[in-house]
């Protein structure tokens, strides 16, 4: 063969390569463009800061997810009782009619109670043991899992840190004044203030000041300082009992249909995951960041007298959340291996927390 015949094979070799190469990021970038107009719906009502607008929410994410993706996943939010009422999310995503939703697993521990532990546990981890027992220590596969069976997956969306144990029209002095008390209050703290004879009662977050303010309920819990006052709570109650047993960090859920997740592409999976995981630390530090200004000014400008629960109190409380978790994990194989998972950790978690923050506040700064 000629050199120059040799030369001009080689050379069209090469170019045929470089066709095939150039020519692949093409290809890939049309699979890729591809866009998605979805829907999510929420629990909680129009305007409320968290759990709609502002840092971490909902809404924050889909800026965040419509931004990180070009435009292709587009989600348009839906605050309770703009699509559906507040509480069918579930529901809702489960049947494909929309395809998101934002609330907290809790809401639905009736349908499976494993749900519970994927928002918080009473007398349980702080924001960062429950990050680290879903991000590294299997509780986001088991949540997974436990949604297997109804066609979803679910994600952190965002966390609000230790929440209050609420608001009252009487300080609860003794055990005895929980038997008869109208609360409002979900999950599976409802459960054990029913077990000492609490009229437990689930209300959305739009309902809650009005019940409270005409005396329907007695009692009410929502989140903390900033958040309630925002409600005006302060002003159906003044007794605010504080750091709350029954949510020491209470984490958000998005829940999604699995049929429509397995449809997204890798990088706009990925894109979610990365902005629930954005929104879970944005959320929890904007908490930190604007519940001291508003706990001092309730107690300092509004009247509020506020308090722990007295020792007795958080004793029974504690033992009836015992009972009524030992009693769930004993009925149910799959909520028996998300309990066995999350206690085994916090176990863990525990011991740490105590040679580190725990210490940190208590011994070395003297908080």
């Amino acid at each position: 063969m000629s050199l120059s015949r040799r030369k001009f094979l080689t050379t069209a070799a090469v170019s045929s390569t470089a066709g095939l190469v150039l020519g692949a990021p093409s290809i890939a970038r049309a699979q890729s463009a591809e866009s998605f107009n979805w829907r999510m719906t929420n629990a909680y009502p129009p305007g409320s800061p968290f759990y709609v607008e502002g840092p971490g929410s909902p809404t924050d994410v889909i800026a965040k997810i419509n931004a990180m993706s070009g435009g292709r996943l587009n989600i348009q939010h839906f605050s309770s009782g703009e699509l559906i009422p507040a509480f069918e999310g579930f529901e809702a995503v489960q049947s494909g009619t929309i395809e998101m939703n934002a609330a907290n697993s809790y809401f639905w521990s009736g349908t499976t109670f494993a749900a519970q532990y994927f928002t918080t546990v009473p007398f349980g981890m702080s924001f960062m043991g429950h990050m680290a027992w879903l991000y590294h220590g299997g509780g986001l596969e088991l949540w997974h899992e436990v949604y297997e069976p109804y066609g979803m997956v679910a994600f952190p969306l965002n966390n609000t840190g230790v929440q209050m144990t609420g608001w009252f029209r009487e300080p609860i002095e003794d055990i005895s004044q929980l038997n008869g008390l109208r609360m409002r209050v979900p999950g599976l703290a409802g459960q054990v203030y029913s077990s000492l004879g609490v009229d437990a009662r689930v209300l959305p977050g739009g309902e809650i000041f009005p019940a409270l303010e005409r005396g329907v309920i007695d009692a009410a819990e929502f989140v903390g300082p900033f958040q309630d006052r925002r409600m005006g709570l302060h002003n159906a109650a003044k007794f605010y009992h504080t750091t709350g047993w029954h949510e020491p960090s209470t984490t958000g859920e998005l829940l999604i249909s699995k049929t429509h997740w397995d449809s997204l592409p890798e990088d706009l999976k990925m894109i979610v995951k990365t902005a629930c995981m954005a929104a879970c630390l944005e959320s929890v530090t904007w908490s930190e960041a604007v519940n001291g200004e508003a706990m001092t000014d309730l107690v300092e400008n509004e009247g509020v007298t506020a308090s722990m629960l007295p020792e007795p109190v958080v004793d029974a409380l504690r033992e009836a959340t015992m009972d009524t978790l030992s009693s769930e994990a004993n009925a149910d194989p799959l909520v028996r291996k998300v309990h066995d998972s999350y206690m085994a950790f916090k176990a863990n978690h525990d011991r740490w927390a105590g040679a580190s923050e725990r210490a940190w506040l208590n011994d070395i700064i003297g908080v």
